[in-house]
């Protein structure tokens, strides 16, 4: 009997540590993949862009994403 106790033991405290392990990487730590670092500050043709993304809220600095042609421009205004 005394056998039987220390197996499960055993099993319970494997899974625990299993379904502790798993949830290693909460949401809250995860990055952003949209962030802006720095900004450019010239006018963007407006027939240049293709696409406008406001930055993700969990990025150090707010911003906005405008894509054209020539790749991403990160601006802090429209």
């Amino acid at each position: 009997m005394e056998m039987k106790t220390s197996c499960v033991r055993l099993v319970l405290g494997l899974v625990l540590l299993m379904t502790v392990s798993s949830d290693a990487n909460p949401i809250s730590l995860s990055h952003p993949d949209l962030c802006c670092f720095r900004f450019t500050y010239f006018k963007i043709p407006e027939e240049e862009i293709l696409n406008i993304e406001k930055s993700h809220s969990n990025c150090p600095k707010n911003g906005y994403v405008f894509t054209t042609p020539q790749g991403r421009i990160c601006r802090e205004t429209l």
